[in-house]
């Protein structure tokens, strides 16, 4: 199969005609070998508008997804990241190439042991596995630039909310059923936030995520 073609089919088919049209983020799929992430049954399908099945139930996210997560946290060379759900490391991979460290943490063991063998056959050494379950939220106090959580949440944890820094800023997608929304947090200044809500999606839910109290702005 030919890869590099697909590559550039996925990003001027599926990734601009979404309204991702930030330059570094085309750029970074234009050159992301989304193959070396893909499970071996499926890695013809690797730049299909598909969710690709994995092990637990759970499932990569479509590019398009991926791209709009990118392009909302805007992520910088000195951003410390944190991301909830490793799963196959595709996007753990894109994280560390545009970000400065990348804590990525995953509840199922088999997942990081399999996403680190292939980061670091790609040559990124920038990312620390942590197992954990994220349900309930994650970090310390203005810890991160970035969060990306790759699970969908009945509602958002406020521990997540406050991990971030000063300018941080946070894609999650909220909401159970038909009626979840991706959105993007900011943390502008002391306690103030600003959420902005980006498009309408259907996500499996994170591993024992409950229903805790919301986070009000």
């Amino acid at each position: 199969m030919n890869f590099e073609q697909a590559r550039r089919n996925m990003v001027e088919q599926q990734i601009r005609t979404w309204t991702v049209l930030d330059p570094k983020v085309l750029d970074t799929l234009a050159h992301f070998h989304r193959e070396h992430y893909v499970p071996d049954a499926y890695r013809h399908l690797a730049y299909a508008d598909i969710a690709i099945p994995l092990d637990h139930d759970q499932q990569m996210m479509h590019p398009k997804l991926e791209a709009h997560a990118l392009q909302a946290v805007n992520v910088q060379k000195t951003d410390n990241v944190l991301e909830i759900g490793t799963g196959s490391g595709c996007m753990t991979a894109m994280l560390a190439t545009l970000g400065k460290h990348v804590d990525s943490v995953d509840i199922f063991p088999d997942f990081q042991a399999s996403a680190m063998q292939k980061l670091k056959a790609d040559g990124i050494n920038n990312v620390n596995m942590i197992e954990g379950c994220g349900a309930k939220g994650w970090g310390e106090k203005g810890q991160y630039d970035v969060i990306v959580i790759t699970a969908s949440l009945p509602t958002l944890p406020q521990q997540y909310v406050d991990a971030l820094a000063v300018g941080g800023r946070l894609f999650a997608m909220i909401g159970e059923g038909e009626t979840m929304q991706a959105i993007c947090i900011t943390r502008t200044h002391g306690n103030r936030w600003e959420e902005k809500s980006l498009f309408e999606t259907e996500l499996p839910v994170m591993v024992n995520a409950s229903k805790p109290p919301e986070f009000v702005f």
